[in-house]
């Protein structure tokens, strides 16, 4: 073995592990910090509960907490980012319900959805496809769960849950997208390929563009293979 090649061996078995270890933490102190936050939001309800109104608690112990725990621990612990905590232990008050690899960021936003089953639809979405939190954001205001013909069970993935009625592409900038050309429907499509893909949801891959298809009888080109 030549030593460059050997040395490019080593490189990439370190690297391999270093990007594993890097994972593994992050997940983790994720899960910690997921973690925290629900069990603060817990104890707030819990206090709220013992007799105390919505309003008066919101005025008072809650801004106390928020002073106090700032000025022992510093910044993520103002009033907001406290009702941010308690919104998402209301939302999800079974900890083992909660799906470790979403952030932070997703549990605000799936918070604020008031409907639970909805929710908790957009949870096993986020969380099986890989969703980042502008994907979430961007799919909650188009009414991806709406618009798709069987709703996702995690752990249960069937074909017809990669499928939507409409499909909504406003991204691709035309005047009127269902009255534009096929040709420029692949053009606008090709330049927006990205969220393209991300409209189409999991479990779609581009393939190719004006596809060359030879049979016994015919040769004819496919616009856009997915």
């Amino acid at each position: 073995m030549k030593p460059h090649t050997q040395s490019d061996k080593l490189f990439k078995t370190i690297r391999d592990i270093v990007a594993s270890a890097r994972e593994q933490a992050f997940r983790q102190s994720n899960s910690i910090l997921l973690q925290m936050y629900w069990d603060i939001g817990r104890l707030i309800v819990e206090d709220e509960q013992q007799g105390k109104s919505k309003a008066q608690y919101g005025k008072a112990v809650l801004k106390n907490l928020s002073d106090k725990l700032t000025l022992e621990f510093g910044k993520g612990f103002d009033e907001r980012n406290l009702n941010n905590m308690r919104a998402f232990y209301l939302s999800f008050p079974i900890w083992y319900a909660v799906r470790t690899e979403l952030s932070w960021t997703h549990y605000r936003i799936l918070s604020r959805i008031e409907n639970e089953q909805i929710r908790n639809n957009y949870l096993v979405l986020a969380a099986d496809s890989g969703w980042d939190t502008r994907t979430l954001e961007r799919n909650i205001k188009t009414q991806f769960l709406g618009r798709m013909i069987e709703k996702p069970v995690s752990g249960n993935i069937s074909p017809s849950q990669f499928v939507k009625d409409p499909y909504i592409f406003e991204f691709l900038g035309l005047p009127n997208p269902s009255e534009s050309t096929e040709t420029q429907l692949e053009h606008a499509l090709i330049n927006n390929l990205q969220k393209f893909i991300m409209e189409l949801g999991k479990g779609f891959a581009f393939v190719a563009r004006q596809q060359h298809i030879v049979t016994d009888t015919s040769d004819f080109y496919i616009d856009l293979v997915f």
